[in-house]
């Protein structure tokens, strides 16, 4: 599944690397420094987006399986025996983040694996799935959520010597932290943001007639413009004020654009293009 290469010129087994298959081993490696360095009490979570690369043998399915994509993963660390509590607690909190940027409850839906199809690390994982619409299966997964338990932990442990074990001097008690992991693809997401936001309206035009007026209703978090300034006049004594407010909406943070005064004045035009980021 991994990705092979080497290092140098030399084709050799001294040179021999393997592209990482997802982002969540570097965490575990670091985890006993960032309990160190940033005194982190479990619970905690180390996030991370990224590259990921596998070896697909039939890659297609437009951006479903490809071998290289972006990843977003965090790896929340829990004392054991709340492990089952927080696995809850983070699928609807990641259900929810979608909703709360927009995307409509009805287009997503959960989808738990079936025990016996589990990966070998997992005592339970939940996928978070879209109506993507596409022939066929108009589902597709955007994240999944799995508890990890202690797998990773214990396995780096077991093979490099290192205590990856977490003391808790209140309860005075040792233990490997299990790991609940929601796992998301940037791409995906992106898309089912585009096309929940996708809408169309109609509106009068000059001759009587209506226009389709293609208008995509993005959450202002995401909307990569925020603010759009359409000067009506190109009069000398109206122009300069419109021209410093882009610099002021930059100062603010607001992204913006800005669409010079036509010179016949008409703004449906720019308006109706800027809308389409509305």
């Amino acid at each position: 599944m991994m990705l092979k290469t080497y290092l140098g010129p030399i084709e050799s087994e001294e040179g021999l690397h393997y592209l990482r298959p997802e982002t969540a081993q570097g965490i575990f490696i670091n985890f006993a420094n960032v309990v160190t360095t940033a005194r982190k009490k479990p619970p905690f979570g180390i996030a991370q987006t990224g590259k990921s690369f596998r070896n697909e043998i039939t890659p297609g399915n437009f951006i479903f399986r490809t071998r290289e994509f972006e990843q977003m993963e965090m790896e929340f660390f829990v004392e054991p025996s709340t492990a089952p509590e927080w696995f809850d607690y983070w699928v609807d909190n990641r259900r929810q983040w979608y909703i709360d940027l927009g995307i409509n409850p009805d287009n997503l839906r959960l989808w738990e694996h079936p025990k016996d199809k589990l990966s070998h690390y997992s005592a339970r994982t939940i996928d978070i799935e879209y109506k993507f619409g596409f022939a066929g299966n108009p589902w597709g997964e955007l994240e999944g959520i799995a508890n990890r338990t202690d797998f990773d932990l214990a396995t780096h442990s077991k093979h490099s010597g290192v205590d990856l074990s977490y003391y808790d001097n209140v309860t005075d008690t040792r233990y490997i932290p299990y790991v609940i992991e929601p796992a998301g693809g940037l791409s995906r997401s992106f898309m089912a943001f585009l096309i929940d936001a996708y809408s169309e309206d109609l509106a009068p035009n000059a001759k009587g007639g209506m226009d389709k007026r293609t208008v995509l209703r993005l959450d202002p978090r995401l909307a990569p413009v925020k603010a759009a300034v359409l000067p009506l006049s190109r009069h000398a004594d109206l122009s300069p004020r419109p021209a410093t407010w882009p610099q002021s909406c930059a100062s603010a943070g607001t992204s913006n654009s800005m669409t010079p005064a036509r010179s016949d004045g008409a703004t449906g035009a720019k308006t109706r293009s800027a809308r389409r980021f509305a």
